[in-house]
Formats: structure tokens, C-alpha cells, sequence
């Protein structure tokens, strides 16, 4: 059922990025994620939850503009300074993501939201909300990045 899913999500990729989305559904099944798509208003979302931990590690969200891949690093803090070597654009848009309400005041956000992350980039000080802060457009720029960032975590998740 999850292939015929995973199938009719590839069809909604544009053609630029499909071989990037196979090898990242492929390479994270190896690692052993579980993969569960689900359809939304926008539609697919396409989930990685890792098997040892049970949270999510990535996901793809389809959006007007086209699909992206949320990253929610555990781990950031172990590899931080590899934020700074990314494009200027993947760094605009972690920059303009939204800011985390609960790092900055934990009474000003719904108790039930998950944290978001406290980091730097380029020695500028950031505090983003965990489902914005590291959601990359897929480009042939940002896709070598976007999987070395998920090397990172994985290797940080072996330890």
C-alpha cells in the first residue's frame, strides 16, 4: 500500500527532482526509517520515522511552490557548524523561518509544542520553530546539502 502511496507522490514532483526524492526514500529505508505518507490539503506528506527512537526524522510536504523536505535534526548541536557551510539560500530560509515562541517564552506557546532549536549560523544567534526552521525548497543547489544533513543526524542517532 505504501509503495502505490509513495508512487502517486512521485508523480506530484517535478521531474528536476525525482531521482533526488527516490534516493533519499531509498537511503533512508536503508538506514532504517519507517516510511508513512499520509495526504493532506497540499498533499502528500511523506514521513521517515526513525526505528530506534520512533520520531520523525524528515519529511516531504508539498507546498504551491513545490516540495520540500522538513528536517528535524535531534542532534544539531553535535555537527552546528555544518550549518554555516550551507548555500546563502538554504541559510535564508532557515533565517526567515518563524521564531520559537517556548525558547523564547515557554508560556507563550501551546505547552504540547514540541521545542523548537536554539543554534548558530555564521556566529548569528537563532531560535526557530522546529517546523519551520529547516525546510528546504528541492533544487539541484540544496540537494547534496539537504542529504548530507541527514547523514549527519543519522551518524549523530548510531552513537
Amino acid at each position: 500500500m505504501e509503495d502505490i502511496k509513495f508512487t502517486n507522490f512521485l508523480e506530484t514532483v517535478d521531474n528536476s527532482n525525482k531521482d533526488f526524492v527516490v534516493d533519499i526514500n531509498t537511503f533512508l529505508l536503508q538506514q532504517g526509517c519507517k516510511c508513512k505518507i499520509k495526504t493532506a490539503k497540499s498533499g502528500f506528506t511523506v514521513s521517515y520515522i526513525l526505528d530506534t527512537t520512533k520520531k520523525t526524522l524528515a519529511t516531504f510536504i508539498c507546498r504551491k511552490t513545490g516540495v520540500k523536505l522538513r528536517i528535524y535534526p535531534q542532534h544539531l548541536r553535535q555537527y552546528e557548524d555544518f550549518l554555516s557551510l550551507l548555500p546563502d539560500k538554504m541559510k535564508k530560509e532557515i533565517k526567515k523561518a518563524s521564531l520559537c515562541k517556548r525558547l523564547v517564552n515557554p508560556d507563550a506557546c501551546n505547552p504540547k509544542c514540541i521545542m523548537g532549536y536554539d543554534f548558530y549560523i555564521d556566529d548569528e544567534h537563532y531560535q526557530k520553530c522546529r517546523y519551520m526552521a529547516f525546510q528546504h525548497a528541492l533544487n539541484q543547489e540544496s540537494n547534496p546539502y539537504i542529504k548530507s544533513f541527514l547523514e549527519k543526524e543519522l551518524a549523530c542517532c548510531k552513537i
